[in-house]
């Protein structure tokens, strides 16, 4: 997994892609925070405030991550490597987890720099030093969070198809929908049990409990349930040739069990942790 997790960053930094993620994605939020005229120009708001941050980043992450992914497994199924992967003496689970690790460190590294905005926001402040560090601090646990779905089903996606540019727009298409599109359905949703089951498997409603300082079990669950979800999919759909009918069956099972019951103890209670104080 170490070897399989080595190369991935070696490669992602030894072409353009790496630097390219990382500089695409200071430049953007950047020119957004300080730049540009509008509600994210943090120095025309009138607040040491980094939350515009927080606004603009599940927007980026939307299609970085999947441009970081979409070469994961896509670019070994066109090459023909996979086959070559799959018969080496590591586990499918540790060749997924070395892709996957591969890709979240990437984005780890892209979001370390904006630790530059906290600083700046500290040395604006009114007084110095008036910003929210429980705030910032769930607000960057709520995009690591966000970041490693969004890996974890890029990276899916992407062993599903030998097109990169198929696996792109497929991984933005559900990262779309599993961000911004359920809240949508919620919005329209007429049934209030509805609504709260429906909201409750958003991802934006679990950022965004998080980004206010409070880290709830129940957030942890559900980030830590779906990332797991996905990669077991992964799993799956890179052994499934090497499978009879009935081990597919209980392979497609397994996961969809983990899910529901990680989701059924996100409703039965949850321990909270204050950052805000």
């Amino acid at each position: 997994m170490y070897a399989i997790l080595k190369k991935e960053i070696t490669t992602f930094f030894s072409s353009p892609i790496g630097y390219l993620v990382v500089g695409l994605f200071l430049v953007v939020t950047g020119l957004f925070l300080w730049v540009f005229e509008g509600e994210f120009n943090i120095p025309n708001s009138g607040f040491a405030d980094l939350a515009p941050f927080f606004l603009i980043a599940p927007w980026m992450f939307t299609f970085l991550i999947p441009a970081v992914t979409m070469r994961s497994f896509s670019e070994e199924k066109k090459a023909g490597t996979l086959e070559l992967l799959l018969t080496k003496p590591i586990t499918t689970l540790q060749l997924t987890l070395g892709k996957y690790l591969g890709a979240y460190s990437l984005i780890l590294i892209a979001i370390i720099p904006t630790l530059m905005y906290v600083l700046a926001i500290y040395m604006l402040g009114n007084p110095l030093g008036n910003l929210d560090v429980g705030v910032t601090i769930g607000s960057y646990a709520g995009l690591i969070l966000l970041a490693s779905i969004y890996t974890a089903l890029g990276i899916f996606i992407s062993a599903c198809t030998s097109n990169q540019i198929v696996a792109f727009i497929a991984s933005v298409g559900l990262c779309f929908f599993l961000y911004f599109g359920i809240e949508g359905v919620v919005a329209y949703s007429s049934l209030e049990g509805s609504k709260t089951f429906l909201s409750s498997l958003s991802i934006k409603s679990h950022y965004e409990s998080i980004s206010r300082g409070v880290i709830d079990t129940r957030d942890l669950i559900y980030f830590i349930s779906v990332t797991a979800f996905f990669i077991i999919l992964t799993v799956w759909r890179l052994q499934k040739n090497q499978h009879t009918y009935v081990k597919i069956i209980s392979n497609i099972t397994q996961p969809l069990l983990l899910f529901i019951g990680l989701l059924l103890i996100n409703y039965t209670g949850s321990l909270r942790i204050n950052v805000m104080t």
